[in-house]
């Protein structure tokens, strides 16, 4: 087994790409490894965060006439962008995918999608083998059981392939604070998808804003 570690096996905005699959209201329906709130907002802030980072993102749906287009939340921050609907159940079998994936000269491959044991992974499993750098963005997948969102992950790991959260995907591709160019959009992804940290952010503009009063006479 080759273990990931180093440097180098960090993920990098200018060498990701991303692939957000059929995140569509039928999969969603019977999303039983999650809340379903949660992976919606989850998917929403990892749109909104490689939109931030600039980093190539392609959207497909699986037969969108009858499972449904995907997420608004996840098309709005892509507005006009053309949403890839298959017939294959696996996204590595359709040449436009990744025909696109490929024309972006990344090979840190990121994907997220319902359900976590059907449509993530094996698109994940098939692209690792073929030597892609793939990633799997967990709370922004799901499966139809807890099992199977669990049994998923265990047999991409076993077949190489890299697990994170969005929020741990954040940090690794900002990295440094010192890099100030994306941190005013990072910053608004977390006010809107991070919950207590956002609203945390918020009260602290609020303190640091608010003039400390003083008793009457100046002490």
């Amino acid at each position: 087994m080759t273990f990931r570690n180093g440097l180098n096996s960090l993920l990098r905005p200018e060498d990701s790409v991303l692939v957000l699959i059929d995140h569509q209201p039928y999969q969603l329906t019977n999303l039983n490894s999650h809340d379903p709130q949660a992976v919606v907002n989850n998917t929403t802030a990892l749109a909104k965060l490689a939109k931030a980072f600039n980093v190539p993102t392609i959207l497909t749906s699986v037969i969108a006439d009858r499972g449904g287009k995907l997420f608004k939340q996840i098309t709005d921050v892509f507005p006009g962008q053309e949403v890839i609907d298959r017939t294959w159940v696996n996204t590595w079998e359709d040449k436009k995918v990744v025909d696109l994936v490929k024309a972006t000269g990344r090979k840190q491959l990121i994907i997220a999608g319902l359900w976590t044991e059907v449509c993530v992974a094996m698109p994940a499993i098939q692209a690792a083998g073929e030597g892609w750098d793939v990633t799997v963005i967990t709370d922004a997948s799901g499966g139809s059981s807890t099992e199977s969102h669990q049994v998923a992950i265990q047999r991409m790991i076993a077949a190489g392939v890299n697990m994170m959260t969005w929020m741990a995907l954040a940090g690794e591709w900002q990295r440094d604070w010192a890099r100030t160019e994306h941190v005013e959009e990072l910053t608004e992804v977390l006010i809107s998808h991070m919950a207590g940290s956002g609203i945390a952010y918020l009260w602290e503009q609020q303190l640091l804003n608010t003039p400390v009063p003083t008793t009457k006479g100046g002490h």
